[in-house]
This record gives C-alpha cells, sequence and structure tokens, in this order.
C-alpha cells in the first residue's frame, strides 16, 4: 500500500485540524519518513522531465563561467528555447497566460521596453516620464471601473503595482494598518470566499492577519448570509471576486459590499482576473452584476494590466476610493543616513519599462479595441461552453462567462487532463470540487482553436473511459491534493516541488 492508500486509510476519518496535528508528529518517526520521501521522489522524477526539459541539451552554468560567453552564443540559445516553448501558446494551447499574444503587438510593446529600459521610478527626477506614464495608467483604469460614478468628493486613486499578487498584498497591508490607526484594532480579521485568490491566504501569513474563509454557495457564489454571521469587531475588510480565478464566479459584490458599508469596515474586489473585461462585457450586453466603484461599500480594487489589459508581463493596479485610505499603503522613512526615502509599493527600484509598455498597450487599444478582443472572447467562450455540454460525462461547474471550470463525477479529471497535456493543451487542475479550467483569452479566438479543443476533449474522455487506471503524470499529485485531508502532506509535496525547480 502507497503513502496516498495509507493516509487516505488512516486520516480520512478524522477531523483535518486532528490529522494534520497526527501527521507533524507521525512524520518525525524515521521509517514515516523513508517511506514518505521514497513516494515524493517517485512523483517527482515523473513530473522532472516536464520541468527540466533542457537537461543535456543546452550548456549548464552551476557557476560563473570561467570566460564569458558570447552574446552571439547567449542569444542563439534563448532563440532556440523560446521557438520550442512559444509554439503551444502561439496556437491557443494555454489556459490564460498569454492574454494577447498577436505577433504585431509583442514587437509593439518590445519596442516600447527598449526605448524604455533603463527607467526607474524611483527616480522620477532623473525619468519623469515613469510618473506620467503610471498615473495616466492608474487614472484610465479607474475611470473603467467606476470612478465617474462614485457621488462624493472623493477621488478614486491607486498605484501601479508588480502583479495581482502585489496588488492584494498592498490593499492587505493597507486595511491593516488603517484599522490600526482608525479604530485601534491590534488583532486584525479579513472575511473572504473559499473561492479568492491564494494572494489573500499569503497577505494574511505575511502581515499577522487572521484569515476568515467563508463557504460558496452551489453556484460557487460567495455566500452572504455567511459573511454576515462572520463579522466581528475585528475585521478589517471583506472581499468578493470579480470574478473567481477556480471558477470564473462572480460574487455577489453588491450584497457583500453592502454589508461591509453598514458596519464601517474596508471592501476589497478582486478584480485582477476580470477588470479589463467585465466592463466592456456589460456594454457589449453580457449578464454583469455591479462590482465596481459605482456601488459604495466598495473601497478598493485590484486588476491586472499584465492580463486582460493586453500589457507585458509584471503590471498591475490598485485602486482605492479616496487618497487618505491610500496613504496607508505608502512606506516612508524621515531619519535615515541616507536620505528622505519614501515608496508607493514593495519594491524601491522598478522596472520603468514595463510601466511604459503597459501606457502604450492601453492607450494603443483604446475602448474600441478592448470591446472587440472582449467581444471575440465572449463568443468563443460561448462556443466551448456549448461543446462541453455535448459531452457525456463532464459537468460545468456554475454559469461561467469566459473562465470555463469542468469536471465529472464518473471520471477522473486529472486523468483527462493529463490526457489533454499529451495532446500539447495545458489547463489548470483545480481541487474542492475536482474539476479542470480553460481560461479563455485572444488566443483561443483563432480559426479552428476551440473545435480543436472540443475535439480533443470528447478524445480524451473516450480514453480515461476505456483506459480508468493509467498513471503517470500530475494526476496523482492533484489526486492527493484533491483527497487527503492531511494537508501538511500535500504542503510536504509542493515544497519538494518548488525545491525541484532550482535545481540545476
Amino acid at each position: 500500500m502507497n503513502i496516498k492508500a495509507r493516509a487516505e486509510h488512516y486520516f480520512n476519518r478524522l477531523d483535518p485540524r486532528i490529522a494534520s496535528w497526527a501527521f507533524k508528529h507521525i512524520k518525525k518517526i524515521p521509517w514515516v519518513q523513508r517511506r514518505i520521501q521514497a513516494e515524493f521522489g517517485r512523483m517527482m522524477a515523473d513530473m522532472e522531465a516536464g520541468v527540466k526539459p533542457y537537461r543535456g541539451k543546452f550548456p549548464t552554468y552551476a557557476r560563473l563561467p570561467g570566460v564569458g560567453v558570447t552574446r552571439e552564443a547567449i542569444l542563439e540559445q534563448m532563440e532556440t528555447m523560446k521557438a520550442m516553448e512559444e509554439a503551444r501558446w502561439q496556437k491557443g494551447f494555454v489556459s490564460g497566460a498569454v492574454y494577447h499574444g498577436d505577433e504585431t503587438h509583442i514587437d509593439f510593446l518590445n519596442k516600447v521596453y527598449a526605448l524604455n529600459s533603463q527607467s526607474n521610478p524611483l527616480h522620477t527626477d532623473v525619468w519623469p516620464s515613469s510618473a506620467k506614464y503610471e498615473s495616466e495608467i492608474v487614472s484610465m483604469t479607474a475611470h473603467m471601473l467606476g470612478a465617474d460614478r462614485v457621488k462624493t468628493d472623493a477621488k478614486v486613486c491607486g498605484v501601479v503595482s508588480s502583479g495581482g499578487t502585489e496588488s492584494i498584498l498592498l490593499a492587505m497591508k493597507t486595511y491593516r494598518d488603517w484599522a490600526r490607526a482608525t479604530k485601534g484594532i491590534r488583532r486584525p480579521e479579513m472575511i473572504v470566499p473559499t473561492t479568492a485568490h491564494a494572494a489573500f491566504d499569503k497577505a494574511a501569513q505575511y502581515f499577522n492577519i487572521k484569515i476568515i474563509h467563508i463557504p460558496v454557495d452551489k453556484h460557487y457564489k460567495a455566500d452572504v448570509l455567511a459573511t454576515a454571521q462572520a463579522i466581528t469587531r475585528r475585521t478589517i475588510v471583506i472581499v468578493g471576486s470579480a470574478p473567481s480565478f477556480p471558477h470564473g464566479a462572480i460574487d455577489p459584490i453588491e450584497d457583500l459590499s453592502e454589508l461591509a458599508l453598514r458596519k464601517g469596515i474596508g471592501f476589497h474586489t478582486d478584480a485582477c482576473l476580470g477588470g479589463f473585461v467585465l466592463p466592456w462585457a456589460a456594454k457589449l450586453g453580457y449578464p454583469v452584476p455591479p462590482f465596481d466603484f459605482g456601488l459604495p461599500g466598495v473601497t478598493s480594487i485590484s486588476a491586472d494590466t499584465h492580463k486582460y489589459g493586453f500589457a507585458a508581463k509584471g503590471t498591475s493596479v490598485i485602486l482605492y476610493r479616496d487618497r487618505a485610505l491610500r496613504r496607508y499603503q505608502y512606506f516612508k522613512t524621515t531619519d535615515w543616513p541616507g536620505g528622505l526615502y519614501f515608496s508607493p509599493t514593495f519594491a524601491g527600484s522598478r522596472p520603468g519599462a514595463l510601466s511604459a509598455a503597459c501606457w502604450a498597450g492601453m492607450v494603443a487599444m483604446g475602448e474600441s479595441g478592448y470591446l472587440e478582443a472582449v467581444k471575440r472572447i465572449m463568443e468563443t467562450a460561448a462556443s466551448i461552453r456549448a461543446g462541453i455540454k455535448t459531452i457525456q460525462g463532464l459537468n460545468i461547474l456554475g454559469d461561467p462567462l469566459w473562465v470555463i471550470a469542468f469536471g465529472s463525477r464518473t471520471l477522473d479529471i486529472y486523468r483527462i487532463m493529463d490526457f489533454m497535456t499529451q495532446r500539447h493543451w495545458s489547463l489548470n487542475g483545480l481541487h474542492k470540487p475536482s474539476c479542470v479550467h480553460l481560461c479563455v483569452t485572444l488566443r483561443h479566438t483563432q480559426p479552428g482553436v476551440a473545435d480543436q479543443f472540443i475535439s480533443d476533449l470528447k478524445a480524451a474522455v473516450a480514453y480515461v473511459q476505456a483506459n480508468p487506471g493509467v498513471e503517470g503524470g500530475m494526476a496523482p499529485m492533484y489526486g492527493m491534493a484533491a483527497t487527503i485531508p492531511v494537508r501538511g502532506l500535500v504542503g510536504d509535496l509542493l515544497e519538494e516541488y518548488i525545491d525541484l525547480l532550482y535545481e540545476v
């Protein structure tokens, strides 16, 4: 009996907290440690080829070379790897990851980056263009997300961050410091749906905020009543997703933010995934519930410019309803011998070229460009949803617009995902419940891509039906994560995987 089977046998009927406590102590026993490492070793070996495909094909540099490698040789290696990697995403075989991907658009952003490659927003006296680009990025995003409908004297404002995770971390740090200064809350709590992005758990860990996870309903949307019952005098912020990453569901932001408004606490809309889709989808007539600053209870929004804003990777926007709240995000020190020091985000020096490329991408797209892109994405997503519904054995979770999660009540969905991987598709494996999703992008709107996806998915289902016991791939890892209540065991496995990424 392998470690997964043993863990399931002994721990499945235990309370997860008791199971985790027991595992923490049991895994210290030498023979248990050896069994765990042996099982992990087998799983890592299965995944190593995918994680380290260039071993033996290109020179490896564990130490600095004695003599520098020629620039020509370095560029040749990079061009070869680029050619090997870009084929999948260019053809639209990747979920999310590359949201625009048109060669003309990429070339344009690369030229903008090259023009600004030395700029650093930390030194606005040297590069005042950085301040221009970032202030306009924030303003354009704010007006897209309801700043014009704020019915008070407050002025929606924000900053440019390095990505959605930093935007979320910044917002939660801001609420912590705001609640401490204005309410004297020293043991803060945040309320988030179980489907909220993992960055909120990271913020809770980093900033010592107690995180309260609330359940979602049968449509995978946050439970409003459970949220209301979770509020305490220590609650500093409530979170809702628009949409959630796992299932593409838009939480009831209007009801949740009204709760926050009545209680005088913050409300954060995580629109990292949907901020540059939902406003245009609404204009196109799709059923988009209210989620932005047009709701009086929404006090902050995160929106990723490097996703459907079609900027280069490495930018996001965090917005606040007013400047007073934003100031709790800032870092400044007045007594450092090195001079007066301040920064709006976590980083000091930042790549101004990314902000320049973001600004250029947004201005080049314009409203008409975003409308056309979202129209194509929504139409393609509708075609893919319709195709999945024709496949017996699969079911779509909730009623998503363009982030489409599907599972199966009779088949191992992770083995279906593994088959799709063999057909060169890169999909996102999810759990609780076990499912897979496809985040539709402009890459999928190319002729024939949606049809190819459905054709391969039908073949995957047929294969798994005919071969239910097939092993290998990522299925064992996802299967363990989905079925074993001992989260410490799953966490240890993830640590092993991260270690593998940094092995030369």
